[in-house]
């Protein structure tokens, strides 16, 4: 008879089940017997009926209150089953099969709440049946006899201890036995479920179904009662109730009653119309506390809609039952799920939790497993057996009680965020139940693990019911994972969050964050190592370096202890007084300034440790823990013998610490040390610790050169003598020992919560001492990068929180040790930030599975197989669940569930079938998110009994290893293999696209393997397959095509690669970096399974994963494979066939005897003085290497020439020679030999390459002697200052007081004002506005007795060009916003630069497109102004302007909006300043003309003239002092051609003189001037006029009133003196000479020989406006002649 199938094998208690003879009979019997009943006893009593049988089971055990009330909570949920079951069968259609499972939970949900109200009627009755239960004569066992039906005893061990308290339903028994929730099993097609009823009727049939059940379970009608023998001893055990028991029963009511309540309150609270809801836990599992190799079974029962998948998991980790065969049994029956382990021991001691989940949300609870080994005297064999039992669930109080409590938190403190130096409060209500009085609990704080205690910063408080912790002033120390236990008893509730704390505001902006945790380490009398943690926030530069501050305690002065800031974060302070206590803090300094200081350390003392153990009471020396007893006595006058054991414990470039252990020999008193140190290599041996010697062997050695290498020893001194010196240490070099960590490697990001994300790293490689990590987070696109934590971090895994839902982030670390900060790891790939479940993802769920085909009939059974979903919803599939429904003449019918348990392979065997019958299939897939869309109904295909000669169709055809030629392609073997077994198979294919008729066959004979390495692909072509099984009657039905495969390697592809180690070890080694969390490396040889690891050893970590041979052998010989699952394919494998394991095993011989290994070869450097230094350095040498010297053949050694050295510890072979001669040119070979393995490395230096190391020799010695003197360590270079000028600087070294510097440019010395003092080492020139004039060559000079050094600088062409680039850049960037001004012209837009140069290139953009200027758009440069004019605006000139700066590589822009409010206001300013200007332009006035006084003498003729002008033409009148002055016959006043003006006194006399006023007027305004005419009487005969021939006319101070219609009338002094042989050249209207005497005569004749010319410089124009307004352009009018 051939074996089961692989389906029936798997899958026989679901498959063969249904089949199984007796079970057939009791269901249709059940059946037959539910016909017969009443309508209301088939909606109640059924019920009870399937009840009752676990109340009889139940019967023969201890049962309590509580157990009891949950069979009657069961028996309600399976008393509404039964109605389902009844009324739904009608109703059943091809939807309700989607829902099945959700009505099954929302039904649960609905007897819930209805056998809650039960529990509340009905209590009378729940007494009798306790009390029944109690007396343990009877058991009740409704409609079992008559039913018949089938019940499944499960065992339930329960605990004698728990270490939790935790609610449970479940019906207690004796140690080993427990009674489950038992139900009928039927077949899908017999009874089905419908879900919640809408109908009226149908809710009143339920209810006569719930009186009906209520009734029964009071009065006991139809209750038939069978008796159960017990045991005298069990009797006296119930009738005779202990204290303890009275206080159980007592407790568990309570607990029963609140129970009651919650889940009434619950079911308020559901919407009974919606479906879906999250999972919620009926029943949680309970703790357990148990003996060794006893089982324990953890329940729990679960609602929720889509059905919940629950998970167990032990310390967090999900439990495997595969891989540990019979340990665990999982099960999962109608909501009530179960974990049994099998023979427990001390490894199965852990927190398990089952989780819950779909697509609403995930929900855990907790139950503890505490397994004890009994030492007491009962037999451990009666523990066994299960004859002994104790109370369940019971806790031994510190007060005698035995008693069990249930601890809940209410009011939970949540993840919180602060400040430093903020408060931030923690608290959490705690609800006990039982509350006993007497027996209080113990409240306990935690931060990451640690227990906190009271403090100055800490404070806790505790109320009776409320906990709270307060950080009265928070730091970053306080920041981590908050967790506050309760513990009652022997057992505790813990609940947790984190507290996170951010730096404090900055005082210097830019300034880092502080330092935090600061400690002090090995305290002396004089010294301290404080040490410190690195703060994450550097305020955007990096950190130079620590000050580190001490303060004596009892003052509140501080003194900084270090001058220069220090980079390691260890350091020594020195110089603290023996005997009193100080206290220290840090503070980070970078280029903006320095940080707040850290939280201040806790106080030390500068005492001798020795002496600070003896006030501690210690009874021994902390460095020994023992007291060292001697044969001999001891007694005075000893001298100690030398201390043992010297070593240098830490070393860093600043300090070295030392111990050592005390001698053996050391007399009756007390021994103190003097400490020596030399440089290695010499005997100049020299006390340390001069003036006091050091009590204990622990001491820290200051003062050191840093890179030298120094040996220490120490001595014993007593009031004998000093002893004998210790052996001395091996050479220690003055340096950090301790790296910079790498960055940390392979950062991932997973969804946690809507606020929150998982981020998880691989720590560095070669990390040492590392204090943690810091986390950053940023907002992709944003650049602005955020500390997720203030406090670095253990482990490689950190919950970020308050990140912004919705919001995609990337987030990055860096390592911490004492040395720094390491570099950032690589950004994450940018992640979402939404729940991990659901997570706002409405399509979490696969998709449908496809090409469902039927794999093997027989006559009342069928095998399904499918294709796996395309989409798996981002996580894999976990199940898959079949539906099936007849079909009749066409007609399909109702669809049926195939599986109630999901199967995790693509092909079932559905039972049950009728022979001849037509069936549809569909299948749903499901993740943890819940299960998808079923697929699309199948083809109908014919239950009947196959009998076809040639096989089935292979089926689980997939595809691996894809390549861009090649792919290697896997089946299954058929489920049905025809008359005879399967000989071979034929793989077929083509492209994707091709027609059917394009098949071709790719193997010409039958292969025996069930895989297959197809090549000669075509890259980028897209394939199918297919397979055929063949066997003596011939060829088979195809398989399912293959999804369409493309032939290309994807980016990032590795391949395994082999590796032979250095012990010749032979490894397999593939490495993935796309793996997600979930991710296995899946080894497998010949693509089977690997299950025989004693030939191979599997060792993976993180992204990487080695397989091992343990001896490589003929047997090894195949292909070996390795997949990473949940992964897009990744797949690799490699072939070792016969040559290739010979290969290997060479390989592997050869390293088994290895050379000495290099890791470097033989080189050679020139050091600083000029010597030339030969080096190799060995990967590892042991104490007995040695080596050869070898030059030309000839063997060196060390000399006078030669200095050579070989360090067995670093590896080091060097040799060293002063001087390069020429006769040293040739073949220089190190030979090494270290045991049995040797090797050499040899340097050729012949011809160029020595005359070039030659050279090189000479030139580095030197300039070894240059800088002896005053020197440049970096040579002249630029920078360009914030003010736009041009800085030349050049770091020098050597210098002292007598050093000068001088600077040259282009060969000519530059006057410097100030000498420099070169305090900082640094020299500079300042250049201010740089422009092309001061390009040339720059050279500055060093030089006093000592020597002299230069260096030059060339800023032409291009250098000069990049200089000016930085210039404009700087320019620019100091450019301000730009701003309008409207002007009388039209609008000004402008900007204020720093400096402006030429080479800066300026242009404008209107509304995106290029200006071109005009003579209405200008541009230009006034000072610093950058400017663009736009003469008469227009309502096109609006818009968005912007100014562009070019600085030669990179635009800079400044934008203004001229729109809307802003150019309105703009142009109405403009129109008010322009008709200002037109007013000013042609209002009336005096252009010229008038002199201010006019003197002459009595008798002569006054001719005065002058022009006007105005537009329109203004009007003249006269006023001679201040009255109106008209035209007589001795005054003629004129004004001719709307111009000219005259006014002529033929013959003047005394009466005369006066002030003479013109007044010009028109509509623009008016404008008075005055003359002033002085009249002289006749003194003598003369006939000029006096002071004609001097030619002068004194000109005072002119007034002119300008009037206007639309402004105030002002007034405005001007003072001006000119003379006549001078004019203004500015005057609109200069006064003409006369030239000559004829001109003369002719004016005599006109005024009889009494002519007088008056002449006037004209009055500067006054300016329109304050604000830049142009002043009037008069230069167009012309003055006539005056005459």
């Amino acid at each position: 008879m051939m074996s089961l199938p692989f389906y029936q094998r798997h899958h026989e208690h679901y498959d063969r089940a249904y089949r199984h003879k007796a079970l057939q009979s009791t269901v249709s019997q059940y059946q037959k017997e539910t016909k017969n009943k009443s309508a209301v006893y088939a909606q109640g009593s059924t019920a009870y009926t399937r009840g009752s049988a676990g109340y009889r089971h139940a019967s023969a055990g201890d049962f309590s209150l509580e157990s009891s009330a949950a069979y009657s909570h069961g028996s309600s949920a399976y008393d509404l089953e039964s109605a389902a079951y009844s009324y739904g069968s009608t109703a059943y259609d091809h939807s309700a099969a989607q829902s099945k499972r959700s009505a099954a939970y929302s039904l649960d949900s609905e007897s819930l709440s209805k056998s809650s109200a039960a529990y509340s009627h009905g209590s009378e009755s729940i007494n009798k049946l306790a009390a029944a239960y109690r007396l343990g004569s009877e058991s009740y066992s409704l409609g079992l006899k008559n039913s018949n039906l089938m019940i499944e005893d499960q065992s339930y061990k329960m605990s004698p201890k728990a270490k939790r308290a935790k609610q449970n339903f479940m019906s207690e028994g004796k140690e080993n036995e427990a009674i489950d929730y038992s139900v009928p099993i039927f077949t899908g097609r017999e009874v089905s479920i419908s879900g919640i009823t809408d109908t009226e009727e149908e809710r009143i049939k339920e209810s006569a179904a719930y009186v009906a059940k209520r009734n029964l379970f009071a009065t006991g009608e139809g209750v038939s009662v069978s008796k159960v023998a017990k045991s005298t001893s069990e009797e006296e055990h119930h009738e005779k109730k202990s204290r303890k028991v009275a206080i159980r029963e007592s407790a568990e009511r309570v607990a029963l009653k609140k129970k009651i309540e919650e889940t009434q309150a619950f079911h308020k609270k559901l919407n009974q119309d919606s479906l879906l809801h999250a999972p919620e836990f009926v029943i949680e599992p309970r703790s357990h506390t148990i003996w060794e190799n006893q089982n324990v079974k953890f329940h729990c029962s679960v609602a929720g809609w889509p059905e919940p998948r629950v998970t167990w998991y032990k310390n967090n980790v999900p439990i495997n039952v595969q891989a540990h065969p019979g340990k665990y049994i999982i099960e999962s029956r109608y909501g009530l799920h179960s974990l049994e382990i099998s023979t427990c021991d001390f490894d199965d001691i852990a927190q398990y939790r089952a989780s819950a989940m779909n697509v609403k949300g995930e929900i855990s609870a907790f139950a503890s497993l505490v397994v004890k080994r009994y030492k007491g005297e009962i037999d451990a064999s009666l523990l066994h057996s299960g004859t002994f039992s104790m109370p369940l669930g019971l806790g031994v109080t510190p007060h005698g009680y035995a008693s069990r409590f249930e601890i809940s938190f209410v009011d939970k403190f949540d993840v919180s965020f602060g400040r430093e130096g903020e408060t931030i409060s923690l608290g959490c209500t705690v609800v006990i139940n039982p509350d006993i009085k007497r027996f209080k609990p113990e409240i306990q704080w935690y931060r990451n693990g640690v227990l906190i205690t009271p403090s100055k910063w800490v404070q806790m408080h505790w109320s009776g019911e409320r906990a709270a912790l307060t950080l009265n002033h928070a730091n970053k120390e306080d920041e981590g994972l908050y967790t506050l236990r309760v513990v009652m008893g022997d057992y505790y509730e813990e609940y947790s969050a984190y507290v996170f704390v951010r730096d404090a505001d900055a005082e210097i902006p830019g300034a880092p964050g502080a330092p935090l945790d600061v400690r002090c380490l090995d305290a002396n009398k004089d010294y301290v190592i404080v040490s410190w943690k690195q703060p994450a926030v550097d305020g955007g530069n990096p950190i130079l370096g620590y000050f580190i501050d001490r303060c004596e305690v009892g003052t509140t002065h501080w003194t900084q202890c270090n001058e220069s800031p220090v980079k390691f974060a260890r350091f020594p302070v020195t110089g603290l007084i023996e005997g009193r206590s100080y206290i220290f803090r840090v503070r980070a300094v970078n280029k903006a300034g320095v940080s707040l200081p850290s939280r201040v350390s806790e106080p030390v003392a500068a005492l001798d440790p020795s002496d600070r153990a003896r006030l501690r009471s210690h009874p021994s020396a902390p460095w020994t823990g023992q007291i060292i007893v001697t044969e001999e006595e001891p007694a005075e006058g000893v001298v100690p013998g030398p201390p043992t054991d010297l070593q240098v414990i830490e070393a860093t470039k600043n300090y070295v610490v030392l111990s050592w252990k005390p001698p053996g020999q050391r007399g009756h008193e007390g021994i103190m040390y003097f400490v020596e140190k030399c440089v290695a290599g010499t005997e100049d041996w020299q006390r340390v610790n001069t003036e006091i010697p050091v009590k204990s062997p622990r001491f820290a050695v200051f003062d050191l050169a840093e890179g030298k290498s120094y040996c220490f020893r120490v001595r014993c001194c007593n009031s004998a003598g000093i002893g004998e010196p210790s052996e001395a240490t091996e050479a220690t070099v003055v340096d950090d020992k301790l790296d910079v960590p790498k960055a940390p490697g392979r950062i991932m990001s997973i969804r946690n919560t809507d606020t929150s994300v998982v981020v998880t790293w691989a720590e560095p490689p070669d990390a040492k001492e590392l204090v943690g990590y810091y986390i950053e987070s940023s907002v992709v696109g944003s650049g602005h990068w955020e500390p997720c934590n203030n406090n670095p971090v253990k482990g490689t895994r950190f919950i970020c929180h308050g990140l912004v839902n919705g919001e995609k982030y990337i987030f990055r670390v860096r390592a911490v040790n004492a040395a720094g900060l390491s570099e950032f790891s690589q950004d994450s790939e940018p992640i979402q930030v939404e729940a991990a479940i659901g997570g706002g993802l409405l399509h979490a769920a696969p998709s449908p599975p496809y090409d469902i085909m039927v794999l093997e009939s027989v006559r009342d059974s069928m095998v399904l197989g499918w294709k796996q979903p395309k989409v798996t919803g981002g996580t894999e599939v976990t199940g898959y669940y079949v539906n099936y429904r007849e079909v009749v003449d066409g007609v399909p019918g109702k669809w049926m569930e195939a599986n109630i348990k999901a199967i995790s392979e693509r092909a079932y065997r559905i039972q049950n079938l009728k022979e001849n019958m037509v069936y549809q299939f569909q299948v749903a897939a499901a993740n943890l998110a819940g299960v998808g869309t079923p697929s699309q109904p199948s083809q109908p295909f014919k239950c009947e009994e196959w009998t076809i000669a040639v096989p089935g169709p292979p089926h689980d055809v997939t595809c691996s290893e894809v390549r861009q030629g090649s792919l290697v392609l896997l089946w299954k073997e058929p489920v049905y293999t025809g008359r005879s077994p399967i000989v071979g198979y034929y793989v077929d294919m083509k492209e994707t696209e091709a027609k059917e008729d394009r098949w071709k066959s790719v193997n010409e004979k039958p292969l025996q393997n069930k895989y297959l390495k197809i090549g000669g692909l075509k890259q980028g072509v897209s394939y199918v397959f297919r397979v055929r099984a063949m066997n003596q009657a011939g060829v088979g039905k195809p398989s399912d095509v293959t999804s369409p495969v493309v032939a290309e390697t994807r980016p990032g592809t590795k391949e395994v690669e082999v590796v032979v180690d250095d012990n010749g070890a032979i490894s397999l080694n593939f490495e993935c970096d796309q793996m997600s969390p979930n991710s296995k490396f899946v080894w497998s040889k010949n693509y089977e399974p690997i299950e025989d690891d004693t030939r191979l050893n599997i060792d993976t970590k993180g992204g990487k994963s080695k397989a091992t041979f343990k001896d490589l052998g003929e047997d090894d010989l195949g292909i070996y494979s390795c997949v990473v699952t949940d992964t897009d394919g990744v797949s690799s494998s490699y072939t070792i066939d016969e040559e290739e394991m010979k290969r290997l095993l060479a390989l592997s011989h050869e390293r088994k005897f290895p050379t000495v290994p290099l890791a470097s070869e033989l080189a050679v450097e020139i050091l600083e003085k000029g010597e030339v230094r030969f080096w190799l350095q060995a990967e590892k040498l042991s104490g007995n290497a040695k080596a050869n010297f070898i030059f030309n053949d000839k063997e060196i050694f060390n000399g006078e020439k030669y200095k050579m050295k070989v360090d067995q510890k670093t590896g080091l072979v060097e040799m060293i020679m002063d001087k390069l001669e020429d006769k040293d040119e040739g073949t220089y070979t190190f030979q090494l030999q270290d045991g049995k393995a040797t090797n050499q490395s040899s340097l050729v230096l012949i011809g160029d390459v020595f005359k070039k190391l030659q050279d090189e020799a000479d030139f580095q010695r030197k300039e070894w002697h240059r800088k002896q003197g005053p020197h440049f360590v970096d040579k002249l270079g630029w920078e360009v200052t914030d003010d736009c000028n041009v800085m030349l600087k050049c770091k020098v070294a050597n210098i002292k007081k007598e050093t000068h510097i001088l600077w040259y440019k282009d060969d000519r010395e530059i006057m410097v004002d100030e000498e420099h003092d070169f305090k900082d080492g640094v020299c500079t020139l300042l250049i201010s506005e740089f422009s092309k004039k001061d390009a040339g060559t720059y050279e500055v000079i060093l030089k006093d007795d000592r020597g002299k050094d230069s260096s030059q600088l060339k800023l032409k062409d291009t250098a000069f060009a990049d200089l000016m680039n930085e210039v404009c850049r700087r320019i620019a960037l100091s450019a301000t916003d730009l701003k309008i001004q409207s002007t009388a012209e039209g609008i000004r837009l402008y900007s204020y630069v720093t400096h402006y140069v030429d080479d800066l290139r300026v242009g404008w953009v209107h509304n995106d497109t290029q200006i071109k200027f005009t003579d209405r758009v200008k541009t230009g440069v006034t000072g610093e102004q950058i400017w663009l004019q736009i003469s008469e605006p227009t309502p096109q000139d609006k818009g968005k302007y912007t100014m562009e700066l070019f600085d030669g590589k990179t635009v800079h822009k400044k934008t203004v909006d001229l729109s809307g409010q802003a150019f309105d206001d703009a142009i109405a300013e403009f129109q008010s300043l322009k008709q200002a200007l037109i007013a000013e332009k042609n209002r009336a006035r005096v252009v010229g003309g008038l002199p201010d006084v006019v003197t002459i003498q009595e008798g002569k003729a006054l001719n005065l003239s002058c022009t006007v002008w105005g537009d329109p033409t203004p009007e003249v009148s006269w006023l001679k002092n201040e009255k109106s002055f008209v035209s007589d016959a001795n005054c003629i006043l004129k004004f001719e051609s709307g111009k000219n003006v005259s006014f002529t006194i033929s013959s003047v006399s005394t009466l005369d003189s006066g002030k003479y006023s013109i007044v010009v007027k028109n509509k623009y305004g008016t404008e008075i001037s005055d003359v002033t005419v002085i009249v002289i009487s006749v003194s003598g005969q003369t006939d000029t006029v006096q002071g004609h021939d001097q030619n002068n006319v004194t000109v005072s101070k002119k007034k002119k009133m300008t009037t206007g219609s639309k402004r105030k009338e002002r007034e405005k002094k001007e003072e001006t003196s000119a003379t006549k042989e001078t004019p203004d050249i500015n005057e609109i209207c200069p006064v003409e000479k006369e030239k000559d005497t004829k001109s003369n005569q002719q004016a005599a004749k006109k005024t009889g020989g009494k002519a007088a010319v008056a002449e006037k410089v004209p009055q500067h124009t006054e300016s329109l406006d304050k604000q830049g307004k142009k002043p009037l352009e008069k230069t167009g009018l012309c003055k006539p002649p005056c005459s």
